[in-house]
């Protein structure tokens, strides 16, 4: 299906703007940042979050990958959940707003993330609490793929499945690295995708900076079964300089590389 004009160039927009505020508060607080995974899920932040992700809505965004959250706290301040004081704190002596999330369901910040594996029981916890009540909605959660070598996610995906948790929507940012390097043969793009089929969720696999094929993605939601979207990302994405280079998995900018940075995006 299509996006309409209108609303492409909304995510479009929308994701321009992610990608600035997330230089802009790494710049700003003066600290080493995780930049590199923040970048590289800022179409799918983009399109979550002007279609399904709203203030005091039913649907629920939980990030696993704790370590992107300057990528969400963006969207936060970018959709209007936080102010642009609260932005400002991000890092700094005395803040909630550390890198990695913190509880804080006031400001759109639906669980807390250090440790990676995580948040996709948590997720799956929240999804099984829906169907038991009756209540609409749908739980949105976001793991890396360097995250998917936690062995709780594979005990959460057969949990998922066995408790047909339809509900339930599972996006891999498909970056190609984790923290110590590039994401082995085994747990790459393609074999990910023969993973998640393996443990019987109903897998989707396509571009993730593509907003087409984003909001295709999130469409596709099974009758009977939780949903897994394998999006192929480019850790850095929008500035050269940081566009696949670890280096910047966690990395400090500078004056000169923060105002070289925005003439890319």
């Amino acid at each position: 299906m299509k996006i309409k004009k209108d609303n492409l160039k909304k995510y479009s927009l929308l994701s321009s703007q992610i990608r600035e505020t997330i230089l802009k508060a790494s710049f700003e607080c003066n600290e080493r940042t995780h930049i590199g995974g923040a970048l590289s899920m800022v179409e799918i932040l983009a399109v979550l979050y002007e279609n399904y992700i709203k203030k005091n809505g039913l649907n629920k965004f939980i990030l696993s990958k704790g370590h992107g959250f300057l990528g969400l706290l963006s969207a936060l301040y970018c959709k209007k959940f936080i102010s642009k004081k609260k932005l400002s704190s991000f890092q700094k002596n005395g803040s909630e707003l550390i890198a990695h999330p913190i509880v804080d369901i006031k400001n759109g910040i639906e669980s807390s993330n250090g440790s990676l594996g995580q948040g996709l029981s948590f997720a799956s916890g929240i999804a099984l609490s829906y169907k038991k009540r009756k209540k609409k909605g749908k739980i949105f959660v976001l793991v890396g793929d360097g995250e998917c070598y936690e062995g709780s996610n594979w005990e959460a995906a057969i949990t998922a499945t066995e408790l047909n948790l339809n509900n339930l929507f599972l996006i891999v940012d498909c970056n190609n690295f984790q923290n110590d390097g590039k994401i082995n043969k085994q747990m790459n793009w393609s074999n990910l995708v023969k993973k998640w089929k393996g443990f019987g969720w109903n897998t989707i696999k396509g571009d993730g900076h593509n907003l087409q094929t984003i909001s295709n993605a999130l469409k596709k939601i099974h009758k009977n079964k939780p949903t897994v979207f394998l999006a192929k990302t480019t850790k850095g994405k929008g500035v050269k300089f940081m566009e696949r280079n670890n280096d910047w998995h966690h990395n400090r900018l500078t004056k000169n590389l923060y105002l070289q940075a925005l003439k890319q995006i």
